[in-house]
């Protein structure tokens, strides 16, 4: 190919890709702009806001106390919650390999069953003892940490209002 070809397919090159690039942009600002409606149409009282947003609507010395304790769930909890992922990796392994035995599967999704709520049973206890230090207004603010699925990216079954869950 000449050098004049290669200048043209270079040029053609670069348009294209400027244009794929815009519309990636474009694409992108518009997902957010979509996210950020859905979102805020899902969420008439607040119930869904991030525990982060919820923090910010409180005085900074509650601030920083509540979001110490809630690390320190965290934290606390997070054993629990990792062995119930461990434990469901496994059970995809099992079933995956040729000796498939749906006895030990069953066993092995019921204990990172019980690891999980173990561990959101943790995080329950202590937002509730956490809330007992608070104003009620605080409360208030704090209280859909109550009402959260175990997904916080939103999409759960337990994050929908019960007459807007599947039976």
């Amino acid at each position: 190919m000449s050098t004049r070809g290669l200048k043209i397919a270079l040029g053609i090159l670069v348009l294209v890709n400027v244009f794929a690039l815009a519309a990636l942009a474009t694409t992108l600002v518009q997902l957010n702009r979509v996210e950020t409606r859905l979102e805020a149409e899902h969420r008439p009282n607040g119930e869904r806001r991030s525990p982060r947003q919820m923090l910010r609507d409180l005085d900074p010395q509650t601030r920083e106390r509540v979001g110490e304790a809630l690390r320190a769930s965290a934290l606390a909890a997070k054993p629990d919650f990792e062995e119930a992922r461990r434990l469901r990796r496994e059970a995809v392994t099992t079933v995956t390999t040729g000796d498939f035995d749906p006895a030990a599967v069953t066993a092995l999704l019921e204990a990172s069953r019980a690891a999980e709520l173990r561990g959101r049973k943790r995080l329950e206890d202590d937002a509730l003892a956490l809330m007992a230090t608070l104003e009620p207004r605080d409360r208030a603010r704090l209280a859909p940490l109550l009402a959260r699925s175990g997904r916080s990216r939103g999409g759960g079954r337990g994050d929908r209002p019960p007459e807007a869950q599947p039976d």
